[in-house]
């Protein structure tokens, strides 16, 4: 048995597809452009990496991209009066804050200064605790969660009564696709580093989710025959051969996991590509509703 492998690209390909199509509406209806704004502090040569990207994105699909750098010895007040300007601005639709912030500044203080309908990233507490609650809906939906749900419903993926294992509990990943994955009426287990026999609940997945940062952990004989296995994961091996010195893998072991499972995601080529295309995602969605605030509010 081979899976299927689950494209990323193709799926994030459509979303952004999706996305474009909305801006346009946008312009054409309001004469106005969607705005993402990026707050990066200090120069992390990864972060900075992650930014252009998002840049180029908003490029790509007619978002109108605002950059601001600070130093890395900024003060909290310094990022948090950055964030104030920019809730208070009528062109900025979506405010993303690079993670992680220096040491010196409490990154929770600073998420939670971010205007609720700006929260592109889905992660203001108020997001988080209406995606809990049974029931509630949240404005925005972290990106990388939402990203792995859509590709579940891209591929078919029974989700319903369906017992899905989680590897993970990070706030940015593991929780919050739990949460989702319970909302959609799957039967949720999560499991972290102190799991006790982890291969006992894995091989009861019949959606696996593995987000723990640990190369390789998930072994083939982990895996239930013909479940859905999503990898999160990007981890950096060393690889002579390869032109950098090193190789990214995921959390699965992708060459056993794929002569198991249903269907698998790639690393890289699967979750990653989600990520960004969810949050241009949001970020229409911002812009949707201020303009719907716009016509509601009397002249």
């Amino acid at each position: 048995m081979t899976a299927k492998i689950i494209d990323g690209k193709a799926i994030a390909a459509k979303v952004r597809e999706q996305v474009r199509e909305g801006v346009q509406e946008i312009k054409e209806k309001y004469d106005y452009t969607p705005g993402l704004a990026t707050v990066l502090v200090g120069e992390d040569p990864a972060s900075s990496t992650y930014v252009r990207m998002k840049q180029r994105m908003c490029e790509e699909l007619g978002i109108r991209s605002i950059g601001h750098t600070l130093p890395a010895d900024s003060s909290q007040e310094e990022v948090e009066e950055l964030v104030r300007e920019l809730n208070a601005d009528p062109n900025v639709n979506g405010i993303l804050v690079q993670l992680p912030l220096p040491k010196q500044i409490d990154e929770e203080a600073v998420l939670n200064t971010i205007d609720l309908e700006k929260d592109v990233d889905g992660f203001h507490p108020v997001n988080i605790g209406r995606l809990a609650m049974k029931g509630r809906k949240p404005l925005f939906i972290p990106c990388t969660p939402h990203g792995v749900m859509v590709m579940l419903e891209e591929t078919g993926t029974e989700i319903s009564g369906a017992e899905a294992v989680i590897v993970g509990r990070s706030n940015i990943v593991g929780l919050p696709v739990a949460l989702l994955l319970q909302k959609a009426n799957a039967t949720i287990t999560i499991c972290h580093s102190r799991t006790q026999d982890l291969a006992e609940h894995t091989r009861r997945a019949d959606i696996l989710v593995a987000a723990i940062g640990w190369p390789e952990m998930i072994k083939g004989d982990m895996i239930k025959p013909g479940a859905t296995v999503i990898d999160v994961g990007v981890n950096r091996v060393d690889d002579p051969e390869a032109k950098r010195g090193y190789r990214l893998v995921g959390d699965v072991d992708f060459e056993a996991g794929k002569e198991v499972a249903g269907a698998i995601t790639p690393v890289p080529g699967g979750v990653g590509p989600m990520t960004i295309a969810m949050l241009m995602r949001n970020t229409l969605r911002a812009a949707e509703i201020a303009m719907e605030r716009r016509e509601a509010t009397p002249a």
